[in-house]
């Protein structure tokens, strides 16, 4: 028997993998955004992917109370900057057995719902181009897939392997790491070296990488991350993650960076999550980080200039 699953957040992220468990069986329900939940409740969720082009008749929820009361994994799919506040919200409502997975972007976000709710959080690097480019549609351009962990110093007597199951069952590849630290930088890296600049040259990722000087830029904030990971204990080494940093542009050629599609839509973005925490921790570990700080100041300017009027 499939387990109900709730998706907390659920925007392009969390409508596509919540759409696709459901697909394949599970009972799944949406918490997010009226304007989608909405369309979703009438006439299901469209997903417009690569392989998938259906219509997925999924239940929503108005809030998590009614959310998340009878589910057993909980897919945690909300912005980096709603961390704590979301996960207080969804503490008094959650089963004692509940499995929180963290579908968010950055390398903390477990940590930090340990520290408001006392609750472990599995960690999860998810890998997927995808945008809602409708009310209840969610258009997939390029991979799926993810890779779960227990973080060092959390308890490790669960057993990931039926949730990996749980994916693969949904065609959605799902590996089990025993080094979550190293993925998750690893995705980290990758975030840093194309959502800010994607953002700012308003490019996809395939046309980001043919200027040479946008791949030299990109290796720079790639070199910054990699210096902070390691001197945070996570053995990343800059020559061969490069090279999977360039081949992810071939393979998610038509995406555009989360960074863009919350500026395009006016929202504050998650790059205190991405570059501005490489930037804290490389100023309390000593690593100078200068690429990181001048794309983290024009992005907050950016931000700034779609949430204010006009002068």
């Amino acid at each position: 028997m499939q387990p109900n699953i709730a998706v907390l957040g659920a925007g392009a992220v969390g409508c596509y993998f919540g759409g696709m468990l459901a697909r394949s069986g599970s009972h799944v329900t949406l918490i997010g955004r009226p304007t989608h939940m909405d369309a979703i409740a009438r006439a299901g969720l469209f997903i417009d992917g690569i392989r998938v082009k259906e219509r997925i008749p999924l239940d929503t929820a108005p809030g998590i109370e009614q959310g998340v009361h009878d589910a057993a994994v909980v897919l945690f799919c909300v912005k980096t900057v709603s961390t704590e506040s979301a996960a207080r919200e969804l503490l008094p409502h959650l089963r004692p057995d509940a499995v929180i997975l963290s579908f968010q972007n950055g390398v903390d976000n477990v940590d930090r719902i340990q520290q408001a709710t006392g609750r472990y959080a599995i960690p999860v690097a998810v890998y997927v181009a995808a945008e809602m480019t409708a009310p209840g549609v969610v258009t997939h351009t390029g991979r799926g897939d993810l890779v779960i962990g227990h973080r060092a110093g959390f308890p490790r007597d669960f057993d990931l392997a039926p949730l990996a199951a749980l994916f693969a069952h949904a065609e959605i590849p799902c590996r089990v790491s025993d080094s979550i630290e190293t993925e998750l930088w690893t995705k980290m890296t990758m975030n840093c070296a194309y959502n800010a600049i994607s953002a700012l040259g308003r490019a996809r990722y395939g046309r980001m990488v043919e200027f040479p000087a946008v791949r030299s830029l990109m290796e720079r904030a790639v070199a910054e991350t990699v210096a902070v990971a390691r001197a945070e204990g996570v053995e990343l080494s800059l020559p061969e993650i490069l090279d999977p940093v360039f081949q992810l542009a071939g393979k998610m050629s038509a995406a555009t960076s989360s960074t863009a599609q919350d500026l395009a839509r006016g929202r504050l973005t998650e790059i205190d999550s991405l570059n501005g925490y490489v930037v804290r921790r490389g100023a309390a570990l000593g690593i100078a980080t200068p690429v990181s700080e001048v794309l983290v100041t024009l992005v907050k300017l950016l931000e700034d200039s779609v949430s204010s009027p006009a002068d």
